[in-house]
């Protein structure tokens, strides 16, 4: 297939390119580098710089005739979507909706929509949370992913517009930002790594639905010619609390750093796990990584980028 991922040189979107590409598939790359990078681009696909929202998109559409869209691009961070929901719904809202009419007007059978699992059903009546359960968010950011959904839909019962929406637990891996405000895995890591003190906002009981992102891939692939007009969680259905996911990585990477506790922030849920069994009965996915597994994998890649960062330094002093 022919097959578009907007966001696709971001974190998750890096890596459902390189699924996509591995099962032998023809992908474009569609995204502006706001957030993702260019080191995350596979060579093998074809990239558009370009943000979601431009007008030119159009001539993208237009000219590849896509069989698939993959939409990952979006504002992902719960405290800037608090901070500045204008913005937010006009990148995921309006952004999203305009990648939708493109695809109806232009022949695609498929959209393949990242939503949110961690941040749509608000404080939790019950864990694992299942697809039916009440949609609450609690910030900006999960209003407007959701809000896209009911687009998704409606565009299938105008257009045909075949779709599978899947909502994401807290996605962690590899080319995960350590920079940014969204990924506590890598932002941990990364602090440690500098000697730099992390930062936990509220007590650190908090707990969050931690989901390695070749798991979240596989699922993407899954998707392409499965799971048609469903709604389906992505994760593991295991609680796990950020200071105990501080305690997992220090037995990584050893430290005399104590994390810094500041109030929590707004927009954050204090519990949430996914329930994943639909996902298994209609895609034939369950998660395959646990997260000591992950974490060991995520924490020598961080090492790898460490190092090779201090490298032409410790050259230029020898």
């Amino acid at each position: 297939m022919k097959i578009l991922v907007t966001g696709g040189a971001g974190f998750i979107g890096s890596h459902v390119v390189d699924a996509c590409l591995a099962a032998g598939h023809q992908v474009w790359v569609l995204d502006n580098l706001s957030s993702g990078h260019r080191e995350n681009l596979n060579p093998g696909a074809e990239f558009v710089q370009m943000d979601i929202l431009d007008s030119a998109v159009e001539q993208v559409f237009k000219r590849e005739r896509f069989n698939l869209v993959s939409h990952h691009a979006a504002q992902i961070d719960v405290r800037k979507s608090v901070a500045d929901p204008a913005f937010d719904a006009r990148v995921n809202v309006l952004g999203g909706l305009g990648i939708l009419s493109l695809c109806a007007r232009y022949g695609v059978r498929k959209v393949i929509y990242a939503s949110t699992g961690g941040a749509i059903y608000g404080i939790p009546r019950e864990l694992p949370a299942g697809e039916d359960h009440p949609i609450r968010p609690l910030a900006a950011y999960g209003v407007s992913k959701h809000c896209l959904e009911h687009y998704i839909e409606l565009f299938s019962d105008l257009y045909g517009l075949e779709y599978t929406i899947l909502r994401y637990a807290n996605v962690y891996g590899p080319r995960q930002d350590p920079h940014g405000e969204a990924g506590v895995v890598a932002i941990f890591i990364g602090r440690i790594l500098s000697g730099t003190v992390p930062a936990i906002y509220g007590d650190g009981e908090q707990t969050r639905d931690y989901v390695y992102v070749a798991d979240v891939a596989r699922a993407n692939l899954l998707a392409l010619d499965g799971g048609n007009s469903q709604v389906l969680n992505i994760g593991t259905g295991v609680e796990t609390s950020v200071n105990e996911l501080y305690r997992k990585i220090l037995r990584r990477i050893p430290t005399p750093l104590e994390p810094r506790y500041s109030p929590p922030r707004d927009g954050e849920v204090s519990r949430i796990s996914l329930g994943c069994e639909k996902a298994s009965r209609l895609l034939g996915w369950s998660p395959e990584v646990p997260l000591d597994k992950g974490l060991a994998q995520t924490v020598e890649y961080f090492r790898e980028v460490h190092q090779s960062a201090l490298s032409p330094t410790i050259r230029s002093c020898e």
